[in-house]
């Protein structure tokens, strides 16, 4: 999981550095005509520009996230788990470290957004990685994929059936 982060952090880190570095004020550069651009922009809400106004909350929520993320790291078996928490993580952090260190201050910075599709929206690796993470947690959930093996001697549904009678007969 940690890894997964690590990698997510230093991809978007890095791009929003180079973003900043050699686009910023400049014009767009078309990637896929006019659907996809590189435009460097500043972004003090969340998803959409939205709650501009309430940067500090989502600074917050950020903290909020990993600190869950991290504590359950603990007991987590399952890999795919693992790397949908991770994707979390490293996505929740790196928008966090933007609004930690950018102007106009601390808990209040701008996220650096570059990828611009159009009629759509600008956003960044750790916004890709956060909405990779949401859609992969949600499928394992629906799924019902364990994070972790249950601990020994705990018993789960259908221990007290006979062995040909499956736990969930009514699906």
């Amino acid at each position: 999981m940690l890894g997964v982060a690590g990698l997510v952090l230093v991809l978007d880190q890095g791009a929003k550095w180079a973003a900043v570095t050699f686009r910023e004020g400049q014009p767009s550069i078309a990637v896929v005509g006019q659907w996809i651009q590189f435009t460097v922009i500043r972004n003090a809400g969340a998803a959409f520009g939205l709650g501009a106004s309430a940067t500090i909350v989502f600074s917050l929520v950020a903290v909020a996230v990993a600190v869950v993320v991290v504590k359950q790291a603990r007991t987590l078996t399952s890999r795919a788990w693992a790397v949908a928490l991770g994707a979390l993580l490293g996505g929740a952090v790196g928008n966090l470290i933007d609004r930690l260190t950018r102007s106009p201050g601390v808990g209040r910075g701008a996220v650096v957004d570059f990828v611009d599709v159009k009629y759509f929206s600008v956003f960044n690796l750790a916004d890709v990685a956060l909405t990779l993470a949401a859609a992969s947690i949600a499928i394992l959930a629906v799924r019902g994929v364990a994070m972790s093996e249950p601990v020994s001697g705990a018993s789960s549904p259908g221990d007290d059936l006979p062995a040909d009678q499956p736990p969930y007969s009514d699906l």
